[in-house]
């Protein structure tokens, strides 16, 4: 059985997409499903006994069903808080998109699907050639947008999911993530996101766990019968 995969994105870093890969993981997982998770470059990460750790990652981890080596889960890790690229620079590592593909073929050799999480946005840079967009595209799975519902989302939203067709990748729904509370029109904009994106896999509430909204449970479902 080939392993059905999700590239999660967003609009932006500090969205949500952590928090809502987990909780989807985490619904799929007791839906009995073997689940596997993967965060393929992670920067802002520190140092432990074991090594290098990215808070992002071991989120990622606590959820799955499949174990799997952190060296496999999250195969390039940085300390410093920055954009990818600069961290590798940095560290003197090349990211390669070939290696990526490995460790995911590692990964889904043993799941029934693999949550994969990007980092930053959509076109988060990896190399001075590459990006998050090209990891999506290499592992050739469907991708997931997590709006962060704040003032300009419409149009993060709105340039990411073109992106997201212009790179012919699978766009296989998009989440609303209340993350400002305050957010003035958020009905409004939300509607406006609804017209042009379709009806969101999930709503996420302000100020609400991801993992304690039942309707995360019904989104992993639609997404499994959509693959």
């Amino acid at each position: 059985m080939i392993a059905r995969g999700f590239f999660v994105t967003g609009t932006d870093t500090g969205v949500g997409k952590t928090l809502f890969s987990a909780a989807l993981t985490r619904a799929l997982a007791r839906s009995g499903l073997r689940v596997a998770v993967m965060k393929p470059v992670a920067s802002g990460a520190v140092r432990t006994a074991e090594g290098l750790r990215s808070e992002d990652a071991l989120a990622l981890i606590a959820e799955a069903s499949v174990t799997a080596p952190y060296e496999t889960v999250n195969p390039y890790c940085f300390v410093p808080p920055i954009s990818p690229h600069i961290a590798a620079a940095q560290a003197g590592v090349q990211i390669d998109l070939e290696v990526l593909r490995a460790r995911y073929a590692e990964l889904a050799a043993a799941a029934d699907c693999v949550i994969v999480e990007g980092a930053g946005g959509w076109l988060a840079p990896i190399t001075p050639a590459a990006g998050m967009a090209d990891i999506a595209r290499s592992l050739e799975i469907p991708v997931i947008l997590v709006v962060g519902m704040r003032l300009g989302c419409l149009n993060h939203a709105l340039l990411t999911r073109e992106s997201i067709g212009a790179r012919a990748a699978n766009f296989a729904g998009w989440v609303a993530n209340g993350i400002d509370s305050a957010m003035e029109c958020a009905a409004e904009n939300f509607q406006m996101l609804r017209v042009r994106l379709g009806e969101p896999l999930a709503e996420i509430p302000p100020l609400e766990r991801a993992e304690a909204l039942p309707e995360l449970t019904a989104a992993a479902a639609r997404l499994m019968r959509r693959s």
